[in-house]
């Protein structure tokens, strides 16, 4: 028997999933048992429920994956330091702390973290291989396009490629700074809400106002293309260089400073949540719609960040070019972990698939189970 333990963390939303000859044994997000949203930390809960699911120690694994490679991560600060040097000092120092002392060093903090009886190999995947893999491997489809969209992983803010039998293959790729999921955290930030946590508030906000500001984002922010890849004009954001989203440039475009946290929400914010969700919608159509040309595929699987965007993932169901879309319901960073666990079990190990209705994700209910019983002692006690 091989098992399989996948790991996301030391970003947001760590998690981890346990693989037995390719079925998902258990699976969770550390925020689930420590209560700290977004827990970024090693996630040690989640491995030792995932751990005792299966009634095994850390000593009984054969692989650990971890959902994306640091050294490559670091390479990009680096460079994007280099590159807006010495604007952005004060960020970069603050970053390089928590990388001298426990990214660089990953493989033998992980090592650690697993005990004394751990003696698996550890591999290390790209970050979208890790999502490409969480959305295709558990889908119904034998064969499906897949599409990939978050903040940023290594270097790829989006990916794009095709699933067949058991692998995957990614073969266009939008690269940082140039991004929708930080051009939406942008939005998000500007408009007063925490960034990789409030996007969704957002997104409950656009129907609320009109996207009058949309014309403003294509024409200033974003040059669009009709196949759906784009460029950002870096001049009004603040991202690669500050410790901030927006700069003042992208201020005084929409009137003023960012909204404070708590403080009261104006029609404007609305009006700006409705524009930015607007143009977030017009790309994921103008790459699904491209996707389907270049690989004529009727099915279509997502994963990343902004996949748990579902208004605009709606939108493509009903006016995009697939018959068919599955979704992977933790498509962001903690279902990293599950997509590093299938990827070396199916595509590193070349494991078959056995795709099958309604998926191969027991409709996600993977974490720990509480029964009546349970329920009742604890309220007694």
């Amino acid at each position: 028997m091989t098992r399989i333990l996948g790991i996301s963390a030391f970003y947001h939303d760590s998690a981890a999933a346990l693989l037995q000859d390719g079925e998902i044994v258990a699976a969770a997000q550390e925020e689930r048992f420590s209560r700290v949203k977004h827990d970024a930390r090693f996630p040690a809960h989640a491995v030792e429920y995932c751990l005792s699911e299966a009634g095994i120690g850390a000593a009984d694994l054969d692989y650990v994956a971890f959902y994306d490679k640091p050294l490559v991560k670091f390479e990009r600060l680096l460079e994007t330091y280099a590159g807006f040097a010495p604007s952005g000092f004060r960020s970069f120092a603050m970053a390089m702390p928590v990388w001298l002392k426990e990214k660089l060093f990953l493989r033998r903090n992980l090592k650690r973290s697993l005990g004394d009886g751990f003696r698996a190999p550890l591999v290390f995947l790209d970050h979208h291989e890790s999502h490409a893999a969480s959305a295709f491997f558990p889908s119904p489809y034998d064969e499906a396009a897949i599409l990939t969209m978050d903040g940023v992983g290594e270097w790829t803010t989006s990916a794009l490629g095709v699933g067949r039998g058991n692998r995957i293959d990614l073969t266009h790729h939008l690269e940082f700074p140039h991004s929708l999921g930080l051009l939406y955290s942008a939005f998000t930030y500007y408009c007063g809400f925490k960034v990789n946590s409030g996007e969704y508030k957002l997104m409950g906000l656009a129907p609320y106002g009109r996207p009058v500001y949309a014309d403003a984002i294509r024409e200033r922010l974003i040059d669009l293309k009709s196949d759906g890849t784009f460029w950002l004009d870096m001049d009004y954001f603040n991202y690669c260089q500050g410790l901030t989203m927006t700069g003042e440039k992208f201020h005084r475009l929409f009137g003023g400073p960012p909204r404070s946290p708590e403080s009261e929400i104006e029609q404007r914010h609305m009006d700006l949540a409705a524009s930015i969700q607007s143009v977030t919608e017009d790309v994921l159509l103008r790459m699904g719609e491209d996707l389907h040309r270049r690989t004529k595929m009727r099915n279509l699987v997502l994963a990343g960040g902004v996949a748990l965007n579902c208004v605009a993932n709606g939108r493509l169901l009903r006016e995009g070019p697939f018959e068919s879309i599955w979704i992977q319901p933790a498509a962001g960073d903690a279902g990293g972990a599950l997509g590093a666990a299938m990827f070396v079990w199916h595509q590193l190990l070349e494991k078959p698939r056995r795709p099958g209705a309604p998926d191969g994700q027991r409709g996600s209910f993977l974490g720990p189970a509480y029964g009546g019983r349970m329920v009742e002692d604890w309220l007694r006690s």
